[in-house]
């Protein structure tokens, strides 16, 4: 099952006791499903638990059945539909349409009114129409509807409850959609499925976590580079003179201990040098020293 799925199912298990919050579900699922006209009702999903949820919804909304609803297949979808003219005529009376007029859909803002009315509505727009990525791959969740109007007022509802979401076309449909873990986890907890929120928040986290076990990782690779660069450049440097003066025991005392020390740990960092000395110098000391070892190799050159 995916992660979208999942978060359906979550929501699936909600009640639909009060008839208000009902209604205002079934009016997010139609102006977000397949097909909402005077002809036909038609919502196809992929979701079992949305298409037990619906009969059940539809019920207690508007009193109702559906004309038709396909039988279920293992992993396949389910279309459930209306045709009824009675039926689509009480539908429309219920949020206030005119089944008769020419249709162009708007939210109907007085059905949102009540309290929770508002989660609900979003929440059967999220159930008909919308998605979401599992948030171990990335954040993206998004609502698509073919009404652009609904849409653009949906953005209107969306910022009611605290939420900004961007807004997109693609084919024919318009989206409105979040990319941001955080934005993502609030709304799915907004609408009641926070176990979904949790995992997503779950996911931001061990990403950050691996994110920045990395960046210490190749920090770390990085300064060993660096450390190993450094180090055979100073070796280098001891060699040159080693060369020229006949070996290193003619440089003076402080530089041959720090030449030897070189020589003896050469993938040694400057600071577990400098604890090596005998007796133990600070780590810029010992920096001077070998500094003073390649300027000599460089007069040499």
């Amino acid at each position: 099952m995916s992660f979208s799925s999942e978060a359906k199912a979550e929501l699936c298990r909600l009640p639909n006791e009060k008839k208000n919050t009902a209604l205002a579900e079934c009016y997010g699922v139609l102006l977000y499903c397949n097909s909402f006209s005077p002809r036909e009702l038609r919502i196809i999903t992929a979701s079992p638990a949305f298409a037990e949820r619906l009969p059940k919804l539809f019920r207690r909304a508007f009193s109702l059945s559906f004309d038709h609803v396909s039988p279920e297949k293992e992993g396949g979808k389910r279309s459930l539909s209306v045709t009824d003219r009675d039926k689509l005529r009480r539908i429309f009376d219920a949020f206030g349409g005119e089944i008769d007029a020419a249709l162009t859909h708007h939210i109907n803002f007085g059905v949102l009114e009540e309290p929770g009315c508002m989660e609900a509505f979003v929440r059967g727009a999220f159930l008909a129409g919308g998605s979401v990525t599992d948030p171990e791959k990335r954040s993206h969740l998004e609502l698509a509807t073919p009404h652009r109007n609904v849409s653009r007022e949906m953005t209107s509802v969306l910022l009611d409850l605290g939420f900004e979401p961007r807004e997109t076309e693609r084919r024919g449909n318009s989206l409105l959609y979040f990319k941001k873990a955080d934005a993502i986890a609030d709304f799915l907890t907004q609408i009641g499925a926070p176990v979904a929120a949790m995992n997503v928040m779950t996911a931001k986290v061990d990403k950050e976590m691996r994110n920045l076990v990395t960046r210490r990782i190749n920090c770390d690779t990085a300064n060993a580079d660096k450390t190993v660069l450094a180090a055979q450049e100073q070796l280098d440097a001891i060699r040159a003179v080693a060369r020229a003066w006949g070996g290193v025991y003619e440089l003076p005392e402080p530089l041959q201990q720090a030449a030897m020390l070189r020589i003896a740990n050469p993938e040694a960092s400057l600071a577990d040098l400098a604890k090596l000395s005998d007796p133990p110098v600070t780590k810029s000391c010992l920096n001077h020293r070998l500094k003073k070892i390649q300027s000599l190799a460089a007069q040499i050159e």
